[in-house]
């Protein structure tokens, strides 16, 4: 029987950055849906007095900021952390990752065999994905910056007000920024689904890891 170790995989930025942006997620998928389509509550008080649409925007924005400097963090962290952290992880550069990313979709996708290889961070996979969402993750923080631009005298949004024109304008920023909050709870659903998933196929403690930084290992390989 393989002895099993336990390796310290995820560190606290990498963890914090994290559960901050899923967070962060969340609430701006919420208020950002509400911004994009208002619903027409009446009321019988004066308008002064019903500020909600007002404070929805607030939280939007505020929560704007916090996933910016967020990612900001984590981009930084993916210089200085550990391997598992490391920016070349991300890249799919090397024989050994596609091969890998392969592995996966046999697992993941097209369901030919249960698991070939043990990853103590993430497998090339995730990693290539997690690549992906950082671009959309910084698209969706031009295209809205930039539109808080317009209504905002802040030096901040002001730094990213020349990215509107180059998408062709307000409207179309909007339809990217919509569509990408759409990616997004696509890609938070099939997420949670893989991470148990794979907690239950690896065996190696992938959601608990995310909350503990430890992982579970055996460092031999999984037989059909």
């Amino acid at each position: 029987m393989a002895k099993i170790k336990r390796k310290y995989v995820w560190e606290i930025p990498v963890r914090f950055y994290h559960w901050v942006n899923a967070t962060c997620i969340l609430v701006l998928v919420v208020t950002g849906y509400i911004i994009g389509n208002p619903p027409a509550i009446q009321h019988g008080t004066e308008a002064y007095a019903n500020y909600w649409f007002g404070i929805n925007r607030f939280i939007h924005f505020v929560f704007s900021y916090l996933f910016f400097f967020n990612f900001v963090l984590r981009l930084y962290w993916a210089f200085v952390g550990n391997k598992y952290s490391k920016w070349w992880n991300f890249v799919p550069y090397t024989k050994r990752q596609w091969k890998e990313i392969g592995e996966v979709l046999k697992v993941d996708i097209l369901q030919l065999k249960t698991w070939s290889f043990e990853s103590e961070g993430h497998n090339a996979l995730a990693s290539f994905t997690y690549f992906v969402m950082f671009l959309a993750f910084l698209l969706q923080c031009l295209t809205g910056f930039g539109m808080y631009a317009a209504m905002s005298t802040s030096w901040f949004p002001q730094l990213f007000a020349w990215f509107i024109p180059l998408v062709g304008g307000d409207m179309s920023a909007r339809h990217i920024h919509h569509i990408l909050m759409w990616i997004f709870v696509v890609f938070a659903m099939i997420h949670i689904y893989l991470v148990f998933y794979h907690d239950y196929v690896e065996r190696t403690g992938v959601a608990s890891s995310m909350i503990s930084g430890w992982k579970f290992v055996t460092g031999e390989k999984h037989e059909d």
